[in-house]
């Protein structure tokens, strides 16, 4: 099975004109696709901005929605899969809730998953978001089983765990990693990549987004990453805006599975405890 070549887009899009995001993606798959790329990799909430306050409701979709349609196209165009950030509305009209959500579009232009990020992070999140309840979503791409988290739920352990002891090979993880957290980045991700022998895409937002003087205003540290199961960053980003490429080997994962055995190691008999 030949690597999954990997790019991940570290850019904050058009915060608050999805048509403004699309065309930033749009540009991206294309010279993504050029390279080789199998699979595109957008940050946190990148179809509509991050930092956008009231517009979180009114920008919010169902998963099946119009931005889902247009990513599809752009997914079908340039014959790769995209995972994107989006505000997910609840399809039930009565419930109000809305998801800081990311889904896979195959090449094809299927869905192939959808994921509600779990742990939301500070008082924006929550005033804007009802937390998912799922804590592992899986897709086949490849060859290999994708899994998906958002940002925050990747800080968690028992997390990532879960997805390991599920077969996740590659952990995607739409993300918008602010100042002054830059050693999730730095150190965790790689850190989590080794201990669940896996490979983690971490794909960050960019620059500043929210009004001057405002409370919800954030300052986004890009530092998006490639971290393989060895422990190795195989492709790291600036501060700025990047596309980084990166190949998920799937000779290297297994290597690496029989050479750090954690997953056969554990004793789980002793963790009752935990909750």
């Amino acid at each position: 099975m030949p690597p999954l070549r990997t790019a991940l887009l570290q850019s904050s899009g058009r915060p608050g004109s999805v048509d403004g995001s699309l065309r930033v993606l749009d540009e991206a798959a294309g010279r993504a696709a050029a390279a080789g790329a199998g699979l595109l990799v957008c940050p946190e909430m990148f179809l509509t901005g991050y930092a956008i306050g009231d517009a979180v409701p009114r920008l919010a979709e169902t998963a099946g929605g119009p931005g889902s349609a247009a990513v599809a196209e752009i997914a079908v165009r340039h014959g790769l899969a995209v995972l994107y950030g989006y505000p997910e509305r609840d399809p039930a009209p009565a419930s109000g809730a809305v998801y800081n959500s990311a889904q896979l579009i195959g090449p094809d232009g299927i869905r192939l998953a959808n994921y509600r990020k779990t742990h939301l992070f500070g008082s924006f999140e929550r005033t804007w978001f009802t937390p998912g309840e799922r804590p592992v979503v899986q897709a086949e791409l490849a060859g290999l089983r994708l899994g998906i988290m958002i940002c925050y739920d990747v800080e968690f352990p028992e997390n990532v765990r879960a997805h390991a002891l599920a077969g996740t090979d590659l952990l995607l993880v739409p993300t918008a990693q602010m100042h002054p957290f830059q050693f999730v980045a730095e150190s965790m991700v790689p850190v989590r990549a080794f201990e669940n022998q896996m490979y983690v895409a971490y794909v960050n937002r960019t620059g500043e987004e929210g009004a001057a003087g405002e409370r919800d205003t954030f300052e986004f540290v890009g530092l998006s990453c490639l971290a393989a199961p060895d422990g190795a960053v195989r492709a790291r980003a600036g501060r700025g805006e990047e596309l980084l490429l990166g190949e998920v080997d799937g000779a290297l994962l297994a290597a690496s599975r029989a050479a750090n055995p954690y997953l056969y190691d554990r004793r789980p008999g002793l963790y009752t405890s935990l909750g």
